[in-house]
């Protein structure tokens, strides 16, 4: 509506009285024509109306009132109808919010009340697949800062930002279409720019309607908990990358008697078992090579060849041979899975 016209005709009926007054009295409006003022900022907004149209209202209302006092008295009525639009405005952004954050707890937790009507509303057609991204170690970020960057190069309908605490911590998850990885890509660029030292990204894998989403959420938050278990370097993490680990979990037992078997006699060790398995993780990751295994650590070649001796000899098991090689790797893993030996 950009016509002053189109405003209803009881919105402004007091404007041009009060106007007429100052001029004949020489006094601004009082505290009950302002408040008058800002209900009608305030209705304007809530009907849609632009602000510029009202102004405009307002404005043409002293059209012929030459008098001195009309221009101040103009000024405040034009205040308070500002004032009265911009709060109306501030609450409706605010209850969009707290709607937001409702319907993506509601979504991510699996509850299904509605869902597919309140999806439409954010644009969401949850028939098609999605992928989360969670990013943890939120401090001091404004995560609407990162949706509107977001938005503004793949549009309100490809994106759901919201952030939602987790066992005492705070997660800014994303929720993107699974034909659009590159959002994915773009979350964490804005996640590595803005986020203080220390976060991390994780990925769940594409699955398909609110299931789905609740699926992938659980993926991406769940490689965050084993990225952090397992002291990973890498600051994104994805779900379809660490599938090996939750097979491993599922049998509790079985895992601690690899682990125990494998790894108890490094228990013997001078100074415990911990520098022999960092060495262990070091060799692993750089694909047996215990130079680039070195460099990792921080030491000597010939230290990282004394400490796979000791390995050797306290657990029969080397790094060498393909089939004990998978052994120690399982029972490394197992043992950083499990907090062993605390």
């Amino acid at each position: 509506m950009s016509d002053r016209r189109e405003l209803p005709a009881d919105l402004l009926g007091e404007h041009l009285r009060t106007l007429r007054q100052a001029a004949a009295t020489g006094l601004p409006p009082g505290r009950a024509e302002l408040d008058a003022y800002r209900a009608a900022g305030s209705r304007a907004a809530e009907l849609g109306l632009p602000l510029r149209t009202l102004v405009d209202a307002a404005l043409a209302a002293a059209d012929g009132l030459t008098a001195p006092a009309v221009l101040p008295a103009l000024r405040k009525a034009v205040s308070a109808l500002m004032e009265g639009y911009d709060q109306a405005q501030l609450a409706a952004i605010r209850g969009a919010d707290v709607e937001r954050r409702e319907f993506v707890d509601d979504l991510l937790q699996g509850r299904a009340e509605r869902l597919a009507e309140r999806a439409e509303h954010f644009g969401l057609r949850l028939a098609e697949s999605y992928v989360v991204a969670v990013a943890g170690g939120l401090r001091d970020v404004d995560p609407d800062r990162i949706e509107r960057d977001l938005i503004a190069r793949f549009g309100s309908h490809n994106i759901l930002l919201a952030v939602r605490a987790s066992d005492g911590d705070e997660l800014l998850v994303c929720v993107v279409p699974a034909t659009l990885p590159a959002a994915v890509g773009e979350f964490t660029h804005h996640v590595r720019s803005r986020f203080p030292t220390g976060w991390r990204v994780g990925v769940g894998r594409p699955h398909r309607g609110p299931g789905g989403v609740v699926t992938s959420y659980r993926e991406a938050a769940g490689a965050l908990d084993l990225a952090d278990r397992l002291d990973l370097k890498h600051d994104v993490v994805k779900a379809a990358d660490l599938l090996v680990f939750p097979v491993l979990l599922r049998d509790r037992s079985a895992i601690d008697d690899l682990v125990t078997s494998v790894l108890s006699p490094l228990l013997d060790a001078r100074g415990g078992p911990e520098p022999l398995l960092e060495t262990l993780e070091a060799v692993f990751a750089a694909q047996g090579n215990q130079t680039a295994a070195a460099r990792r650590l921080g030491i000597s070649t010939r230290a990282v060849t004394y400490r796979l001796q000791r390995i050797r000899h306290l657990t029969g098991f080397s790094p060498d041979d393909p089939t004990q090689r998978f052994t120690l790797e399982t029972a490394v893993l197992g043992a950083r899975l499990l907090s062993w030996p605390s």
